[in-house]
């Protein structure tokens, strides 16, 4: 994929597996969610008893939101964690019950990207001979990385975007992902009736490989941080009474602070014209993505890859009609999208 091939780093090589693995059950986020728990092991090798401890953790939690966690009809496992929810059974029978049923597919499943597994794996399967998975140097690297903090935000507003897809029946009735400015949150439904989603700055960081739009330095998700990342309007909020659903995920891109409202910064402008291929992309991973995000791009700027280009073309050429005057970030970053 060309995510991870433009610049494969353990980083994209593991965004690619929460953004853009298949997901039939949210299993595969738990297990994620898990080894960021464990992350500070002192020995690779982690038994199948250990790693149930947080993985079961977070689908119980989970489950008290959302009880439909799998795309099947119905599964023993999650009903063990349900059962324990409503404490019909203990800690040690949900640990039994996970360790039984949880892994079945998880863990084959976890490197898969696309129907192939990515080059390089963060864990090895162990079940026949130590009953556990061990952790491999890639996964400990990765956790030393500058990035590692925001991976468990954005492996958060992944599983909560898709099961609320789950939750609407996205096959039935395709759901639209809106923003609140004022909340920074994606939600669906209407103002009037609607369901807060997750963090605008959590669901759209991973698809920017965790750096900024323009100039492509390292932001941050840490509430209080000095990277902190804004949400900003590619074509410029001012334009709401010409441009339609200018609020809509395709024109939101997560900025660095400079660039957005620092002394050089972009504030009412609009882009140059190359970052509007900058954009198309980007919102292409979102379509390769799958629910709900590529749902809700397909309903704002069209089915076909082509029809969605146009549409932001069209955008553009009134936007900069209107407000003539365009901004060029400067690169501090690697460019990698």
């Amino acid at each position: 994929m060309e995510f991870y091939e433009v610049e494969p780093t353990l980083d994209n090589y593991w965004r690619a597996i929460i953004l853009f693995g298949r997901n039939v059950a949210s299993y595969k986020f738990a297990l994620a969610k898990a080894l960021y728990d464990l992350k500070a092991v002192p020995n690779d090798l982690v038994t199948l008893d250990q790693l149930a401890v947080p993985f079961s953790q977070h689908l119980c939690d989970h489950l008290k939101h959302s009880p439909k966690q799998i795309t099947s009809k119905s599964s023993k496992f999650l009903n063990a964690c349900s059962s324990y929810n409503q404490d019909e059974i203990n800690h040690d029978e949900l640990i039994k019950q996970t360790v039984k049923l949880g892994f079945a597919n998880v863990i084959d499943a976890f490197h898969v990207v696309n129907n192939g597994e990515i080059d390089h794996r963060f864990f090895i399967d162990e079940r026949k001979t130590h009953n556990g998975i061990r952790i491999t140097d890639n996964f400990f690297k990765l956790a030393e990385n500058e990035q590692f903090s925001n991976f468990e935000h954005e492996t958060e507003a992944r599983w909560r975007l898709v099961e609320q897809a789950w939750k609407m029946g996205v096959a039935r009735n395709l759901i639209s992902v809106e923003y609140d400015d004022k909340l920074k949150t994606l939600f669906t439904g209407t103002k009037e009736r609607r369901v807060n989603i997750t963090s605008c700055r959590d669901s759209l960081n991973g698809y920017q490989k965790g750096r900024c739009f323009y100039c492509y330095q390292p932001v941050s998700l840490q509430q209080g941080s000095e990277e902190l990342v804004d949400v900003d309007h590619f074509l410029p909020w001012n334009l709401k009474e010409q441009i339609a659903n200018i609020n809509g995920v395709w024109n939101l891109v997560l900025s660095c602070r400079d660039c957005n409202r620092g002394e050089n910064g972009k504030f009412a402008k609009v882009p140059e014209i190359e970052l509007l291929q900058r954009l198309h992309k980007r919102n292409e991973y979102f379509i390769n993505s799958h629910l709900p995000l590529r749902e809700t791009l397909i309903q704002q700027t069209g089915k076909s890859e082509a029809e969605r280009r146009g549409f932001l073309q069209a955008h553009y050429t009134l936007a900069k009609s209107i407000l003539i005057h365009t901004w060029r970030p400067k690169i501090k970053g690697i460019i990698t999208f």
